[in-house]
């Protein structure tokens, strides 16, 4: 078996994929995701070497069933019993703030 090439993720890239999902990381939180994420890729690289000629390419593991009922027609809320809970109201209406 042929010895794998480790992947490491660089700070940089931690650093740009903070910046992206506007997160503040710390040194120790960036050192800790390199390890992570270099860790999730080189098992990547695991998977990657496996043999998957004859495997049926598949969207779910296990057999999915659609547990949400049928959409149907019903009789509409009455005007009242949609204003019962609003917070604020005004001839019939919901009121809200002034968006200027």
């Amino acid at each position: 078996m042929k010895k794998r090439k480790s992947v490491m993720i660089r700070k940089e890239e931690i650093e740009h994929i903070g910046w992206l999902a506007r997160l503040k990381l710390s040194e120790e939180e960036k050192e800790l995701f390199e390890r992570q994420l270099s860790s999730i890729l080189d098992y990547f690289a695991v998977l990657d070497e496996l043999d998957t000629e004859d495997v049926e390419p598949t969207y779910h593991v296990i057999g999915i069933k659609n547990v949400v009922r049928e959409d149907g027609s019903k009789e509409a809320l009455s005007k009242s019993e949609v204003l019962r809970n609003a917070p604020k109201k005004e001839k019939g209406y919901f009121k809200s703030p002034r968006m200027l």
